[in-house]
């Protein structure tokens, strides 16, 4: 069991949890994190919308199953295609920001 005294910030505990950051696991664990953001936000947005998934796939040029693959964190995606799902199947604007 981890011994989580002494820990008093967010960061800390990940720090402990999965390394510190470009740890592999602390890399692997921000990755799963940031798809699992992504697939919320797609599936909010396309509910929003009032369209399936399949409805999606056809107005972004894609498939419903990597529409699918993407709201349940699987699988890797494309910057390009993510963009053209929301911008043209979803007609939202992406921005970006690196930090």
């Amino acid at each position: 069991m981890t011994d989580y005294k002494g820990i008093r910030t967010f960061e800390e505990l990940l720090d402990k949890e999965y390394g510190e950051i470009g740890a592999e696991s602390r890399n692997e664990y921000e990755e799963k994190s940031q798809m699992f953001i992504v697939s919320e936000m797609l599936k909010e947005a396309r509910k929003n919308a009032n369209l399936t998934q399949e409805q999606l796939a056809e107005k972004a040029g894609t498939k419903k199953s990597y529409i699918s693959k993407i709201e349940n964190a699987k699988g890797n995606i494309q910057l390009s295609t993510l963009i053209r799902i929301f911008e043209k199947g979803l007609n939202r604007r992406v921005g970006l920001t690196f930090l």
